[in-house]
């Protein structure tokens, strides 16, 4: 246990020591599950990721996949991300292709009225690198990359509003990003933190609108770690098609 604890400190230790610098930012998501069986469905999510004065897209995110429901609220998930993300030295956008996989179970607890999620994905991701090259900005390579996510969300029922299917509740979730694995996107084992407090809105379980302040903090290879605060705005849909196409 000492040599654990000793290693815990010395690798957070060193990212610590890095220096950070500091920024903020802006995102807008929708993310929609839709039923369509009582054993599949399909997630359709879009991210737009602004700098703190919605003048610059930072980064813009395409996900969709298959899901599979099993018992005991579990679900896999396989599917396909686009990412463009902007390049601040050459100003354009390079682009990400992406295949996911991931595992989730929710739990409910003190009398069903607080949930909590446990997500684990895993990324295959192919990341374009670019530069000027005769002031023409062009594709020098693409970098192969795994990587493992873990994401803890809770949800804590506040209070029902107009009638029982609809409720404010407070939001705490931390997501950690650990790269697997040689490559040349980004070196370090951790790759970064999204740590989020907020407030919700749920309407029948159905539609939800979330707002909430993001602490994301990235680690770099080759530059400063970067500390992002963020305010998160989301709507998110979970919709059951499945009486409908199957009655």
């Amino acid at each position: 246990m000492k040599k654990l604890a000793l290693l815990f400190i010395l690798f957070f230790g060193e990212i610590i020591a890095q220096k950070t610098v500091q920024d903020q930012s802006v995102w807008f998501a929708y993310v929609g599950q839709y039923k369509v069986s009582p054993k599949w469905g399909y997630h359709a999510e879009a991210q737009f990721r602004m700098d703190n004065e919605l003048e610059q897209s930072l980064q813009n995110l395409y996900r969709v996949g298959a899901i599979y429901y099993l018992p005991k609220n579990q679900s896999v998930t396989a599917g396909y991300a686009l990412v463009k993300t902007l390049n601040r030295s050459v100003d354009d956008y390079f682009s990400e292709n992406r295949i996911w996989q991931q595992y989730q179970v929710n739990k409910k607890w003190h009398s069903d009225k607080n949930n909590m999620t446990h997500r684990f994905r895993l990324e295959q991701r192919w990341v374009d690198q670019i530069g000027l090259v005769e002031d023409e900005v062009v594709k020098l390579a693409t970098n192969y990359q795994n990587r493992l996510r873990y994401l803890n969300r809770n949800l804590f029922q506040i209070s029902k509003f107009n009638s029982d299917d609809k409720e404010v509740y407070g939001i705490l979730q931390s997501e950690v990003f650990l790269n697997l694995g040689n490559n040349k996107v980004n070196s370090k084992f951790f790759d970064q933190n999204r740590f989020l407090v907020g407030f919700g809105l749920n309407f029948e379980n159905k539609t939800r609108f979330e707002l909430g302040y993001m602490n994301h903090f990235i680690t770099s290879s080759s530059s400063s770690n970067l500390m992002r605060h963020t305010v998160s705005i989301s709507l998110l849909h979970n919709l059951d098609f499945s009486k409908t196409i199957n009655p």
